[in-house]
């Protein structure tokens, strides 16, 4: 961490209201946490977003640089999309103004007499289209939203078809239209953006945590049932073990049961989390039940409806025959009905039936 990364994180800080123990407070940051007080530095400087990752998308021979906001915005920068698009301002229509105060309002890169009866029909209105940000360095500029590129490409592409376009370097800037037109209709511009300026990464990371934030609760919540008897009932009989009840102690291994039949599958990264926010204690117990964690509004009723579909899926699974057998058959069942969030290959946690095994004394001996 250089000295000058330390005093830019404690100026943008103090820019934010927190100038006391600054210095200090930035000297304990992360660099990702420095880069994101800078931005909300310079937002609150400046009251526009900035360019937070940039890249550059190649279709063909075009090249157009990019960038994300810091609102989430992805676009691209103005000048740049004419560039790529063989567009120069020198081509734009100039006494526009002098016939039409409106015109002012018009993008450079629509700005030609041709376009007109097209823009109204694809585009609507053209205060959307672009935004002015600053860029990762502060400089001022304009930016296309990546949204509406196809909407652009439409534009000159009716205007083709209709007989609108005369001179050759229009015919071109259509030809490119529609080369940029066949290649979005294979891969999204918003994908094209998120891959080329490393946003995929982060906007993974962020969905990852609005989940997150839905499912479970930062503590946890007053113990109540959850778990019909039922499920465990079941499990027992899958296992062939003797089953005496929910008032007897059930063995070690229906944790590892319940984690993999219900909290790997029940929505990605939950059962990472729960064991984050919940771990074992130096004796090897939790300060309360996974399901303690859980949301009112989100998480428990997922967690209803996920017991409903396993145990009806146990309901129909047959005991007979030897044990991995049956217990295989069941597991196929659940892997392919509900499988294992962030799973690429299905593997099952009881490969060796280690638990079956530890605990086949202790059920004989119960019978």
């Amino acid at each position: 961490m250089s000295k000058a990364e330390i005093s830019k994180a404690a100026k943008a800080l103090s820019k934010l209201g927190a100038s006391k123990g600054g210095l200090a407070r930035a000297e304990k940051m992360t660099p990702e946490k420095r880069k994101e007080v800078a931005q909300k530095a310079a937002e609150a400087r400046w009251g526009i977003p900035t360019a937070t990752y940039a890249g550059e998308v190649r279709i063909g021979d075009m090249c157009f640089p990019c960038s994300v906001l810091s609102d989430g915005t992805r676009i691209l920068t103005q000048s740049d999309f004419m560039s790529g698009m063989g567009m120069y301002y020198s081509g734009w229509v100039g006494n526009h103004k002098a016939k039409d105060q409106s015109a002012a309002d018009i993008p450079h890169f629509l700005a030609f007499d041709s376009l007109k009866p097209f823009i109204d029909k694809h585009l609507g209105n053209l205060q959307s289209i672009v935004v002015k940000y600053r860029t990762e360095k502060g400089y001022l500029a304009n930016g296309i939203k990546a949204e509406i590129i196809p909407k652009i490409c439409e534009v000159w592409l009716d205007a083709d078809e209709n007989g609108r376009l005369l001179r050759a370097r229009q015919k071109q800037i259509a030809q490119k239209a529609k080369i940029l037109m066949r290649a979005l209709a294979h891969v999204g511009i918003i994908a094209l953006v998120d891959e080329a300026t490393g946003y995929q990464e982060v906007r993974d990371r962020l969905a990852l945590q609005e989940i997150l934030d839905k499912f479970l609760l930062k503590e946890f919540a007053a113990w109540a049932k959850r778990f019909p008897d039922e499920f465990y009932w079941h499990i027992f009989r899958l296992r062939h073990w003797q089953w005496r009840g929910m008032k007897i102690n059930r063995p070690q291994a229906m944790a590892y049961y319940t984690k993999d039949l219900v909290y790997a599958r029940l929505a990605p990264g939950i059962l990472k989390e729960l064991e984050i926010r919940n771990p074992k204690d130096e004796r090897g117990y939790r300060k309360a039940a996974h399901h303690q964690f859980l949301t009112d509004d989100i998480g428990h009723p997922a967690l209803a409806q996920h017991l409903y579909g396993v145990v009806g899926l146990m309901r129909i699974t047959d005991e007979q025959g030897d044990v991995p057998v049956v217990w295989d058959r069941f597991m196929g069942i659940v892997d392919k009905a509900y499988p294992r969030r962030g799973d690429t290959l299905q593997l099952s946690l009881f490969q060796d039936d280690e638990f079956y095994t530890s605990f086949q004394g202790t059920i004989a001996v119960a019978k």
